[in-house]
């Protein structure tokens, strides 16, 4: 069984399980993220019926996203897994994104678009071939009218960064605004990579920021943009 942890957004959400049975607790979280993922993961864990040291692994949501939120999530996930030893798998939330809207509906052709504030999105392209994800375009932060979107039909949009989009919504085969990364899709995705080998000792967990400046350049600020 894993634990899953996915502090990437203003909603906090843990999930235990294996393969499609998962039990998730999610939260509106603001900024409170650091405050909030113990005493949830404990509330999962007594309801599980489960002790840390008993999990195969514990994966996390690496981002991109809120970097405090992604800070948190990674160092919840690397102080338990010290504690107890077990391996750890960070998970792109994008692709979160994508197979948590793939479990709502059955999609497999997503555009998954999230707000990284200062007038940007995070948005990246997947194509589920009946077994895994495919990235069709990587992870990129960039202005809304610079985003790269697939040609063809059956392309859904998913995530809190589709607001951006909304000029172009007509390209859409499905709009799903509301879509953010779960826990539980955090837990799926991760699963198979465990069982490949691939989780990796807590020194060696790292968020993905995509992006490496936290402040709006002078002549954005001019612009009138904002964080």
């Amino acid at each position: 069984m894993f634990l899953a942890i996915d502090a990437s957004t203003e909603t906090c959400s843990v999930a235990l399980g294996e393969h499609d049975r998962w039990l998730e607790h999610s939260q509106a979280a603001g900024q409170r993220h650091a405050e909030l993922l113990l005493p949830m993961i404990k509330a999962l864990l007594a309801q599980g019926g489960i002790e840390l040291p008993q999990l195969a692994g514990i994966a996390f949501g690496a981002g991109p996203g809120s970097f405090t939120g992604l800070r948190v999530a990674c160092g919840v996930a690397q102080g338990l897994s010290l504690g107890a030893d077990l391996p750890l798998v960070g998970v792109s939330t994008l692709e979160a994104v994508a197979e948590t809207l793939r479990r709502r509906d059955g999609s497999s052709r997503v555009v998954a678009a999230l707000d990284a504030r200062m007038g940007e999105i995070y948005v990246a392209t997947y194509e589920h071939d009946g077994s895994r994800w495919r990235e069709r375009v990587a992870p990129a932060v960039v202005k809304p009218h610079l985003a790269q979107l697939p040609d063809g039909d059956g392309w859904a949009g998913a995530g809190n960064g589709l607001a951006a989009l909304d000029s172009v919504r007509e390209r859409f085969a499905g709009w799903h605004a509301d879509i953010l990364p779960s826990a539980t899709a955090v837990g799926v995705l991760s699963q198979p990579r465990f069982e490949a080998g691939e989780g990796v000792a807590a020194r060696d967990a790292h968020p993905i920021y995509v992006r490496h400046r936290v402040a709006l350049t002078t002549a954005e600020r001019e612009a009138g943009l904002s964080r």
